[in-house]
């Protein structure tokens, strides 16, 4: 496997120097991560099919774009991929044509031959998508035979729309998949938030998919204000700074759930993914350097059964960690780096939720707040 990257800004395309030689001709996958302005118009599918032909090819609107161990905002980061003993199979639907998420995932693994399927990365628009039943549809259909990473898109900080395409221009609804089969593939992943818990452990007993109404019988809004403290002047905008840990009914390990907004009327928060009653939650606050020693945890996590260091690492991480960590965002990147010696490229985008398992050898689950880590390196 060889594999470069490049980047699109001020008009031009620039390789970074780190990129091994690749034939971009023959060139397998190729993933372009974007700002949503720059994906809107027809002309970046066009130059991307022209430089490579052979190659499939999945455009994604991000909240910032990684580029090495660079974070860059307004840009358009492409990883290209070139595979000797590798297949690569493109699927792709769209979310209106099914009743709910749910369906939709479970529609899209179940287009792929399950003979030799090792690995699906999956795209997904990230306004139209509830993310928890997509993750949940597709481990109904993968159990635990195929591992399955990826994201959902971004929009900056908007939160407006997304975009998605796979072999084409990106749309707003598309969810995108790319299998890869054969076994000479090794495709590891990893996972850290870096949050500190506070509290105790509380029981949810009133909710309703992504929305939260009561935890041990009283209002969880009046609760979370209260842990809070001074904070709850700023919300909905303070609660970036303190999403909560949530353990799903029948899981030990812990995702962590980002607050989109609340609704005083109503005492409810909304989440960007489903708390389930009988859920278990604890609050949680920002460390700065924890976040940053999470980045270099979720590497060590691909990394620990082998001496080789991988070809390529694909990083996907939240939105509202770059937006925390704002001016030391690159430094979770860099933290990366140097699990891998630096001798991996590195690439990836801030999204609007992330997909990989809990632990190793897991089902895919949806986190947010998390640095999610998939690692590429094709044996002989």
């Amino acid at each position: 496997m060889k594999s470069a990257i490049y980047s699109f800004h001020s008009g031009r395309l620039f390789k970074h120097a780190a990129s091994r030689e690749i034939d971009e001709t023959n060139a397998g996958v190729v993933l372009c991560f974007g700002a949503k302005s720059l994906l809107s118009g027809n002309s970046v599918f066009a130059m991307l099919k022209e430089k490579f032909p052979k190659a499939e090819i999945a455009i994604c609107s991000t909240s910032g774009e990684i580029f090495h161990t660079e974070v860059m905002d307004d840009t358009l980061s492409i990883t290209a991929m070139e595979f000797e003993q590798t297949k690569v199979v493109p699927k792709q639907i769209r979310i209106e044509s099914f009743t709910n998420s749910y369906e939709a995932g479970k529609a899209l693994v179940s287009q792929f031959d399950p003979a030799g399927l090792s690995y699906i990365l999956v795209l997904s628009d990230g306004n139209h998508v509830n993310g928890s039943e997509l993750v949940r549809g597709m481990n109904e259909i993968a159990g635990d035979q195929v591992l399955i990473t990826g994201g959902l898109a971004g929009d900056g900080s908007e939160f407006s729309s997304t975009l998605v395409g796979l072999n084409n221009n990106a749309e707003e609804g598309l969810i995108a998949g790319i299998g890869f089969y054969g076994d000479k593939l090794r495709v590891q992943h990893g996972s850290q938030g870096g949050w500190e818990t506070f509290g105790l452990e509380k029981l949810v007993t009133r909710s309703n998919a992504n929305e939260l109404f009561e935890i041990e019988n009283y209002s969880a809004l009046e609760l979370y204000k209260q842990y809070l403290g001074p904070e709850a002047e700023g919300l909905p905008g303070s609660a970036l700074l303190f999403p909560l840990a949530v353990k799903l009914p029948g899981t030990e390990e812990p995702v962590v759930r980002t607050i989109l907004s609340i609704d005083d009327k109503k005492g409810s928060m909304i989440f960007a993914g489903d708390i389930p009653e009988g859920s278990k939650v604890r609050f949680m606050k920002a460390n700065f350097d924890k976040l940053t020693n999470a980045a270099s945890g979720a590497a060590a996590l691909t990394h620990h059964n082998t001496d080789t260091y991988p070809d390529l690492a694909l990083l996907i991480s939240c939105v509202g960690r770059k937006l925390i960590l704002k001016s030391r965002t690159e430094e979770e990147v860099e933290a990366v780096n140097e699990v891998f010696g630096h001798q991996t490229l590195l690439a990836g985008f801030y999204s609007y939720g992330e997909i990989s398992p809990l632990k190793n050898g897991g089902r895919c689950a949806l986190h947010n707040q998390t640095m999610t880590i998939t690692t590429f390196h094709e044996s002989e």
